[in-house]
């Protein structure tokens, strides 16, 4: 376009049978690949759009101004890819450390209270709302809602429990009464923002189970799993804005019982996550792994299922296969720094 618009008036001396000549001759290609629309539209719908876009603009405003806004158009649609991104749920196919999106296999599998997600694009200030969306609506809940509702319904218990109609038995608390009325005095702006804080059961007599049977008129939210993977394998970079909003998030889920793990992030996005003070008590360097095969390892070595799960078992056959070693010897991925193992599925 540019070479265009700089010879163009070399161009203008000459008749406009001339003009209408080159232009015809120029747009005969284009206009034969008419043809080959429902081929791109099977190939690349969006791409499909922007050629058809760009050739509607300079058939009606002239090449300059068309070549333009087809330009802009496509830029566009680059925004909207990124700011949109195709998140997906990952799930292990067949017998090896590969994992893929769920929906394009029938025979998968996927440890018991475990989610893996993926973001495949850069997570910046125009994306990360969109980012977080899909990550709740992956995992099935809102892990603020939890929070708050599990610290509502321990300050309801606790207070039960000063007025006797909550007792502590060898087998946890017995309630007394059949019914609780809910008299607690509207809760000041100071309070509520303490419902987003961890929850402290210190000063509780007995350990609370959330997802079993709670006191009458006490409900709070089931989950029904204990660790989320987030796959930043294709995460070339997160803005100031992105590692707020994301560290906000894994605390809402760490609070909730939920742990969470990152994998696949390269090492210019994990020294920028040091510079800008991301971790701290609850957010640690040790959630990071290199692959999801080793988080999913290290997933199941803590639950206690790694030796029954037949899915990790390795080919006794195949003494060669290293797939299902975790060396724990150093890096991100040494857990406990008092032992130095090697341990072999």
């Amino acid at each position: 376009m540019i070479a265009i618009l700089a010879i163009g008036y070399l161009l203008e001396p000459l008749q406009k049978s001339v003009l209408a000549a080159l232009v015809l001759g120029n747009l005969k290609g284009m206009l034969m690949q008419f043809k080959e629309i429902g081929v791109l539209w099977k190939k690349d719908r969006c791409d499909c759009i922007v050629w058809i876009v760009t050739f509607l603009a300079a058939f009606l405003l002239g090449l300059d101004l068309g070549l333009a806004a087809g330009l802009g158009f496509e830029l566009l649609t680059v925004v909207f890819r990124v700011q949109f991104p195709k998140c997906t749920l990952l799930a292990n196919v067949g017998r090896n450390d590969i994992y893929r999106n769920r929906k394009d296999y029938s025979e998968i599998y996927e440890p018991e209270g475990v989610k893996i997600f993926r973001c495949p694009s850069p997570i910046f200030f125009a994306n990360v709302d969109f980012f977080k969306e899909k990550l709740t609506a992956a995992v099935g809940f809102k892990p603020l809602r939890v929070l708050q509702k599990r610290n509502k319904a321990l300050r309801k218990m606790k207070k039960m429990l000063k007025k006797g109609e909550l007792q502590e038995t060898p087998k946890g608390l017995l309630c007394t009464v059949t019914s609780v009325t809910d008299s607690e005095e509207e809760l000041d702006n100071n309070r509520i923002e303490e419902l987003n804080e961890p929850i402290n059961t210190k000063d509780f007599p007995v350990r609370i189970d959330w997802n079993a049977t709670l006191p009458p008129n006490i409900k709070v939210p089931r989950i029904d799993i204990h660790s989320v993977i987030l796959d930043f394998s294709a995460v070339s970079f997160l803005d100031v804005s992105a590692m707020r909003i994301i560290g906000e998030t894994l605390r809402e889920f760490i609070r909730v019982d939920v742990e969470v793990y990152i994998v696949g992030a390269h090492n210019g996005l994990l020294e920028k996550l040091q510079r800008c003070g991301f971790f701290d008590e609850e957010i640690k360097p040790s959630i990071f792994f290199l692959t999801i095969h080793d988080a999913i390892l290290y997933i199941l070595m803590k639950k206690d299922e790694i030796f029954h799960s037949s899915k990790f078992k390795a080919n006794m056959d195949n003494q060669n296969n290293n797939h299902y070693i975790i060396n724990t010897c150093g890096g991100l991925r040494n857990r406990d720094p008092k032992e130095s193992t090697e341990t072999k599925m």
